[in-house]
């Protein structure tokens, strides 16, 4: 049982990293967190891509404060 629910991921994500690939996503290295974001959730969807789903990742309310170096 094991076994076959592993099968059925691979088959899962390789559906989605085509989709993703079909979606151009592949063709330059991501420059930002939404880039990268839209790439993952295209390869989770899997083949929820080929029903209309088109998963976006907003990055623009990521506020990142980094800490500054102690003196």
């Amino acid at each position: 049982m094991g076994r076959l629910i592993g099968i059925l991921l691979v088959i899962w994500l390789a559906i989605g990293a085509f989709a993703a690939f079909q979606r151009g996503y592949f063709e330059d290295t991501p420059s930002n967190c939404s880039e990268t974001g839209d790439i993952a959730l295209n390869i989770v969807a899997g083949p929820l891509n080929y029903t209309g789903l088109n998963p976006k990742v907003d990055c623009s309310d990521i506020n990142v404060d980094t800490p500054e170096p102690s003196e």
